[in-house]
């Protein structure tokens, strides 16, 4: 079983940045892609960003600019460094890996989710 950690979220100022990490454990043989997600209340959870086991990366317009993800792989992180916040970027932060057992088979993993507010 993995489990996914997140942490870093909180109350911030609008204009501000905060950081959040997410830390797989369990059993893992590798992390194929590694991604962050938000929802807020009635609607869908929406990807923000994503980052591949070689580095690429990809995001979401609205936050294209401000927003960089980053990993770690020996130590199965991904980072999101958050920039220059606007109240629309409140919402919960999930993060999402996609993980190889040792078995070679694939399974996607959720964290728990980790809350970021903005105020202005």
């Amino acid at each position: 079983q993995v489990q996914l950690v997140e942490s870093g979220g909180g109350l911030v100022q609008a204009g501000g940045s905060l950081r959040l990490s997410c830390v797989a454990s369990g059993t893992i043989f590798s992390i194929d892609a590694m991604g962050w997600y938000r929802q807020t209340p009635g609607k869908q959870r929406e990807l923000v960003a994503r980052i591949s086991s070689g580095g690429f990366t990809d995001y979401a317009d609205s936050v294209l600019g401000r927003f960089a993800i980053s990993r770690d792989n020996a130590k199965h992180t991904t980072y999101l460094q958050m920039n220059s916040l606007t109240p629309e970027d409140t919402a919960v932060y999930y993060c999402n890996a996609r993980v190889l057992s040792y078995s070679m088979s694939y399974s996607d993993y959720w964290g728990q989710g980790t809350q970021v507010t903005v105020s202005s």
